[in-house]
């Protein structure tokens, strides 16, 4: 096995390159996978850029994303739930089996997390059955708590999984983020929770360095750079049985500022010096 053989680039890591750009900067540096984002693929066109992507040889390993499903509004809510179903769509053309869902935060004036969190539900009891019938699982993914009001009111990986485990694990599992639940002492024992039930349905990485920057948003530091051991939380999901592709998903201004191809070549080999092949 080669030391790039599961890793897998998320778009937002080189954001400065256009799709073409990427496919022929993973093809030269023998990256095998990708993880897509939805707005620059439907801008590119989703039939073509599963074309690009397919006669590059490359795996799409995740799109991103789905979710905010947390509205109220009946029309708002209506809207979200097909804006879902043509995610899956869009994933399922893409030929990746895995949409990942940011959950949403709290509607504007509301203070109740668990009646958004029950809003989440309902939503995956319409969405994980279409998902199924078109090969694509959703994979929640807990973000860190400082994004529960406006982002994302799943916090952690056992609420993820609290909500995951109403639903078959072929339709709704959790995405695992060293970003977001490496603070969390309970996570190692909820991933391999998540593990016994064949819910990790993807695993990406990001370091936690610091001072986060404005917005904080944009704070997802290159692997290595931070305070996160990659190779603690590879072990933990592994020890659960999971076997996929490991992503590599930053969001950084400083990195985007700089030439898309060498942050690149940088991420490929952060990623055999900080995570075992």
């Amino acid at each position: 096995m080669t030391a790039l053989a599961r890793f897998s680039v998320n778009q937002m890591t080189v954001k400065q390159l256009a799709l073409p750009e990427l496919v022929a900067a993973c093809r030269d540096l023998g990256v095998p996978g990708v993880g897509l984002w939805r707005e620059p693929v439907r801008a590119y066109g989703v039939e073509a850029a599963a074309e690009l992507v397919r006669d590059a040889g490359l795996a799409v390993t995740t799109l991103c994303r789905g979710g905010f499903l947390t509205a109220v509004d009946p029309g708002e809510r209506a809207a979200a739930l097909a804006d879902n179903r043509r995610a899956v769509d869009e994933a399922a053309t893409l030929g990746t089996e895995v949409l990942v869902l940011v959950s949403g935060g709290l509607p504007a004036g509301s203070k109740d997390l668990r009646g958004a969190r029950e809003r989440i539900a309902d939503a995956l009891a319409e969405l994980g059955p279409y998902a199924e019938r078109q090969g694509v699982k959703l994979a929640i993914e807990p973000l860190h708590p400082m994004f529960a009001s406006d982002r994302c009111v799943v916090s952690t990986l056992a609420q993820a999984l609290d909500l995951a485990e109403r639903f078959p694990a072929h339709q709704v599992g959790v995405t695992v983020d060293t970003y977001h639940v490496w603070w969390d002492d309970t996570a190692p024992a909820q991933i391999a929770r998540a593990g016994a039930q064949g819910r990790i349905h993807t695993f990406q990485l990001a370091d936690w360095t610091t001072p986060l920057p404005e917005g904080v948003l944009n704070g997802r530091g290159q692997i290595g750079d931070g305070s996160i051991d990659m190779r603690e939380w590879q072990g933990y999901v592994e020890a659960a049985g999971y076997t996929g592709a490991i992503e590599v998903e930053l969001f950084n201004d400083a990195l985007w500022a700089r030439d898309g191809r060498e942050v690149l070549a940088e991420t490929a080999r952060r990623f055999t010096e900080h995570v075992e092949p």
